[in-house]
């Protein structure tokens, strides 16, 4: 999602899996043979800001307020798109126009459980709307597929009455396209096309969707109860939910842990302060887990997320640097710019020492990701997207891709001798432009998270042996949290990113089409530009800063090749083709590299396995359809169970596609 996903993630790994851990899908026999409890304890690590799900898209807020609203359709257990607020829904025989039908009865409530109304049409025109007006992060997922609303939203009309919503009466909801989807049905579980309620966004105003109880009304399946910055966040079960029968749990209670610790998952899980806890084979505890829970560790399965580092390719900040010099600032700047400096620094980053500091060595592999879309989010002909990405970029730059293998689990891209290779072609070129070595690139990191400062320092060891100290160093830049934060994941602009190179972003898909990844670094409206120092081209008064680098560095050819590939609507398998060699271009550039997705993490966990609601895209329930029991679950149950729900998903996946 978005940042969430949908985006980006910043919390500590440690924290970001321990709902993962759990599995993410269906109910399994185990329920009837244990005790089950009504509440689930995890953690949070960062605060969340903005509970306007229209608006916001980072994963400290989503993954919080996914839980407070619904859609017209959600991602049920077993990983399929179901009816949610929508009980029905047709399509016209052109593919343009989605017509929804509304349940009847479902409620808008407080967080003290006071109606407010039924949720009708005009509510979900009332959230577009709104979107618009707030500058919501998330609109880019829409705005060039509903009829007129790119227009209206870059002032082109000011009548809202010509974008393609239409509440055709109280219970049924119109949408109109631009041109066919086959992946529209997948943008309905993101927030930007929830409904909001007109009589109480008029009431809050300015305060709407503040992080507080009262901030927005509720129609989903959880209420928040209570959240104290940097103590704990709250939730009840909203007993007026349309479908509480697949609700669970009568409270989430969640604590904050600033991540310092990392044995202090398993001592408070043991205490029954966790329903869940992420273990680390690195830490000194790990034998003691061995040794009370060896029977019960379960090692997570890789999500859909990728996590990667980025270059600042127009650096503007530098509250937090260790360059002296103004000279300093440029020839790293020089370097950047520089296609082999960048693939050479991917190629001498050892990413299983890296991810080690978490998972242990011999576990460093079973989160690795080589592609910023994973290699079998889509299929192609009924191959993995990921084989013609593969192809495609050994053909665009064989000198540092040839033969490579960009499945997960593995290193595609650590090679000293090709990482060496490529640093003396760059720095005879660098050279020719004046540029003195060594280049220093800042690397910020939250002096609290132990284990991604051990991270850090792990990429700092690669980059300095391999290609040597004399040539490159990296400056650990240790801050406290909130400059953290604000140097890197809570930047708003590409001027406020504050680093050289940084670890602290990644994504999630939005819907289930490759451009949800791909479209982020689209130098007119991706989203995700600021982690690249640059601002889309569309957000910028006036003359875009960073418009000649973007030239330079690629950013306009990338363009070219996404808009080729939008272009397609109809044939999937030429869609996706065409965008297998817009992301091989892109990975030739080296302007990101992936390295790690969620998931692949040891856990112990008192969650009933697969019985989570489980969602390639967009927003997913967090707490909705699952189930927690009284005893841990053991690996031999979750085996069991996920070896069922594999079976069914595939049946389903059969059907749907016949």
């Amino acid at each position: 999602m978005k940042m969430k996903k949908k985006g980006l993630v910043v919390a500590a790994l440690a924290t970001a899996t321990l709902l993962a851990a759990c599995g993410n899908s269906k109910s399994s026999d185990t329920a009837k043979k244990q005790t089950l409890v009504d509440t689930y304890k995890t953690v949070f690590s960062t605060d969340p800001d903005n509970f306007d799900y229209t608006v916001s898209s980072r994963a400290t807020n989503s993954d919080i307020y996914s839980n407070f609203e619904d859609g017209l359709l959600e991602w049920d257990q077993y990983g399929q798109l179901k009816n949610d607020l929508a009980k029905s829904w047709k399509v016209s025989k052109d593919g343009k126009t989605y017509t929804y039908k509304l349940r009847k009865g479902v409620k808008w409530v407080d967080s003290d459980g006071n109606s407010h109304g039924d949720v009708k049409a005009q509510d979900f025109v009332t959230g577009l709307k709104h979107a618009v007006a707030a500058k919501s992060e998330t609109l880019y997922v829409v705005q060039g597929s509903i009829k007129g609303l790119n227009d209206y939203v870059t002032g082109k009309t000011k009548d809202f009455n010509t974008v393609g919503i239409k509440a055709l009466d109280d219970y049924t909801i119109q949408y109109t396209l631009n041109a066919p989807e086959s992946f529209w049905n997948s943008k309905l579980t993101y927030g930007v096309m929830f409904p909001v309620q007109a009589k109480f966004l008029a009431s809050k105003g300015s305060k709407f969707g503040q992080a507080k109880p009262d901030g927005i009304l509720y129609n989903g399946p959880f209420t928040l109860s209570n959240f104290t910055s940097k103590s704990t966040i709250q939730m009840k079960k909203n007993q007026s939910y349309w479908d509480k029968k697949n609700v669970h749990l009568n409270n989430i209670k969640m604590t904050f842990d600033d991540g310092s610790d990392s044995d202090a998952y398993y001592k408070k899980f043991k205490k029954g302060e966790l329903s869940a806890a992420t273990v680390f084979p690195t830490s000194p505890l790990w034998a003691t887990v061995q040794k009370e829970n060896g029977k019960n560790i379960i090692w997570t399965d890789q999500d859909q997320s990728t996590y990667n580092f980025t270059f600042n390719f127009n650096r503007r900040s530098f509250k937090d640097t260790s360059k002296t010099t103004s000279k300093q600032k440029s020839d790293t700047h020089k370097a950047i710019m520089n296609k082999d400096f960048r693939l050479a620094i991917q190629a001498a980053f050892d990413r299983t020492s890296y991810i080690a500091q978490q998972t242990g060595k011999d576990a460093a592999t079973k989160r690795m990701r080589n592609e910023l879309t994973p290699p079998k989010f889509v299929s192609i002909n009924g191959k993995d997207y990921g084989d013609f990405v593969q192809k495609d970029l050994s053909k665009d730059n064989p000198t540092a891709f040839k033969n490579v293998d960009l499945s997960d689990q593995q290193d595609a891209f650590y090679n000293k001798s090709k990482a060496q290779k490529l640093f003396k072609k760059a720095k005879k070129e660098l050279k020719k432009e004046g540029v003195s070595f060594p280049i220093k690139l800042d690397l910020p990191q939250d002096e609290k998270q132990s284990m991604l400062l051990n991270q850090a320092k792990s990429f700092k060891s690669s980059i300095e042996t391999v290609l040597g100290k004399k040539n490159v160093q990296i400056d650990i830049q240790n801050l406290p949290e909130d400059a953290y934060l604000a140097a890197t994941y809570a930047a708003t602009t590409g001027a406020a990113s504050d680093f050289d190179i940084s670890n602290a972003s990644g994504w999630s898909p939005d819907y289930v089409d490759p451009s949800t990844y791909l479209e982020i670094y689209n130098p007119e409206t991706g989203s995700m530009l600021r982690t690249l120092g640059m601002e889309a081209t569309q957000n910028v008064a006036g003359k875009d800063p960073s418009a000649s680098i973007k030239k330079q560095a690629g950013f306009d050819e990338y363009a070219k090749l996404l808009a080729k590939a939008e272009a397609i609507k109809t044939d999937t398998n030429a869609r996706y083709k065409a965008f297998a060699k817009a992301e091989a271009y892109m990975m030739a550039q080296g302007w990101q590299f992936p390295v790690y997705s969620q998931g692949g993490s040891a856990t112990v966990t008192k969650v009933v396995p697969k019985t989570a609601a489980y969602g390639k895209s967009g927003l997913v329930h967090a707490y909705k359809y699952l189930k927690v029991q009284k005893d841990t679950t053991t690996a031999a149950e979750y085996k069991t169970a996920k070896a069922a729900w594999t079976k069914k998903v595939n049946k389903l996946n059969a059907e749907a596609d016949k």
